[in-house]
C-alpha cells in the first residue's frame, strides 16, 4: 500500500522534471529574449541603429572574453588575469605603434598586421605563463591569475608611467596605419569586430564539439583524476586553454583600443568579473565539466544588453552593481537546480 503513490508519484514526476530540466537548459534564451522585450517596451531608442551598434560592440568585447574564459572553466579553472591583460595589451599595441622597437641606434616600426601579431602572442605568452604556474608549479588558479591580474596592470601602468598612447593613427612615412579598420572597420556591411567575434565563436564551438582535444577539455573538467588515469595529456590540456585565454584577452586589448585610438593602462578593469558573469550565465558550471561556447556568448549579450538596458533607463551606477550581482547569484542558483534535476531524472531512470 506505501509503494503505490510513490510509484505513481515518480510517474507523474519523471515528465515534470524533464520538462523543468529542458527549460533550465534553455533559460540563457529565454532570458536575452526577455532582456530585449523589456527594454525595448520601457527604454526609449533602445532598437534604433546608434544603439544597436554600441551594443554590439559592448557585446564583441565580453563576447571574446567568455569564449576564452568559457574553455578554463570547463577544466574547472579560473583566469582572474584577462581584463589586466586586456589594458596591457592595448598599451603594447600603442607603444609598438607610437614608439616603436628600439635595436642599437635604429627604431623598428612594424605594420599595423605585425603589431596585431606581436600583441596576440604577448597576450598568449601572459596565458602561458598563468599555465606553467598552474600545471608544473602546482599554484592554484585563482592564486596565479589573481597575481597576475597584479603584475600584467602593473606592467601596463609601467609602459608610459600611467599615462596614456593617443591618437593611434601611425605615420605614414612608416607605413604603420590603418589600426583603426580593426575596431572601426566594415565588411560586407557589419563591423570588423562583429566578424571576429562570429568567427572565434564558430571555430571554438567546433573544436570544443567536434575533436579530441574538446572531449578532453571536458573530461579533465568532469573528473581531472580519471581523465589523468586515462592517459590524456592533462597539463598540456590545461596549459592550451590559458594560453588561449590569453589570446582571447590579447584581441579585445587590440578591439578596445583601435576603437578608441587610445591606449590607456586601466582598460579592461573588472572585465574578468563579467567575463565570469557570462560563462556562468551561459550555463556554464563552475566546476566544470559542463556547458557551451554558444551559451557564454549568450551570456555576454544578456549581460551587454542589461547594462545598456539600465544605463538608458537612467539606473544609478550602484543599482546597476546590485542588479547585476543579484543576476549572477540567481545563475548560480539556477545551476545548482539544474544539478539536482539532472541527478534527479538520472536516477529516475
Amino acid at each position: 500500500m506505501t509503494g503505490t503513490p510513490d510509484t505513481h508519484g515518480k510517474r507523474h514526476g519523471r515528465p515534470l522534471s524533464r520538462l523543468m530540466l529542458q527549460f533550465l537548459k534553455l533559460r540563457i534564451f529565454v532570458a536575452l529574449v526577455a532582456v530585449v522585450l523589456y527594454f525595448a517596451l520601457t527604454a526609449n531608442n533602445f532598437l534604433t541603429t546608434g544603439n544597436l551598434l554600441i551594443m554590439a560592440q559592448h557585446i564583441t568585447v565580453i563576447g571574446i572574453l567568455s569564449i576564452g574564459m568559457s574553455l578554463v572553466i570547463l577544466t574547472g579553472g579560473i583566469d582572474l588575469s584577462v581584463g589586466s591583460t586586456v589594458g596591457f595589451s592595448g598599451m603594447f599595441a600603442g607603444y609598438l605603434i607610437m614608439q616603436g622597437i628600439p635595436i642599437g641606434d635604429q627604431t623598428l616600426f612594424l605594420s599595423v598586421p605585425g603589431v596585431i601579431l606581436a600583441t596576440c602572442l604577448i597576450g598568449a605568452l601572459i596565458g602561458l605563463i598563468n599555465g606553467v604556474l598552474i600545471t608544473r608549479l602546482n599554484v592554484a588558479p585563482f592564486i596565479a591569475t589573481l597575481g597576475m591580474l597584479y603584475v600584467v596592470r602593473g606592467a601596463a601602468l609601467l609602459f608610459n608611467d600611467g599615462a596614456t598612447f593617443s591618437s593611434l593613427g601611425g605615420y605614414e612615412a612608416l607605413d604603420n596605419t590603418g589600426f583603426a579598420m580593426l575596431g572601426n572597420g566594415e565588411l560586407l556591411g557589419i563591423g570588423v569586430p562583429v566578424w571576429i567575434l562570429a568567427v572565434l565563436t564558430l571555430g571554438t564551438w567546433l573544436v570544443s564539439l567536434r575533436t579530441p582535444l574538446g572531449r578532453h577539455i571536458y573530461a579533465i573538467g568532469g573528473n581531472e583524476h580519471a581523465a589523468l588515469f586515462s592517459g590524456l595529456q592533462v597539463k598540456r590540456v590545461k596549459m592550451f586553454v590559458y594560453v588561449f585565454s590569453g589570446f582571447c584577452a590579447a584581441i579585445v586589448g587590440l578591439v578596445v583600443t583601435s576603437q578608441l585610438q587610445t591606449a590607456h593602462p586601466m582598460t579592461g578593469d573588472t572585465y574578468e568579473l563579467r567575463a565570469i558573469a557570462a560563462v556562468v550565465l551561459g550555463g556554464t558550471a563552475l566546476a566544470g565539466g559542463r556547458g557551451s561556447v554558444l551559451g557564454s556568448v549568450v551570456g555576454a549579450c544578456v549581460i551587454s544588453i542589461l547594462n545598456d538596458g539600465m544605463v538608458m533607463s537612467g539606473v544609478s551606477n550602484f543599482w546597476q552593481m546590485v542588479i547585476m550581482g543579484i543576476v549572477i547569484i540567481f545563475a548560480v542558483v539556477i545551476d545548482q537546480l539544474q544539478q539536482r534535476l539532472q541527478k534527479r531524472v538520472m536516477v529516475a531512470g
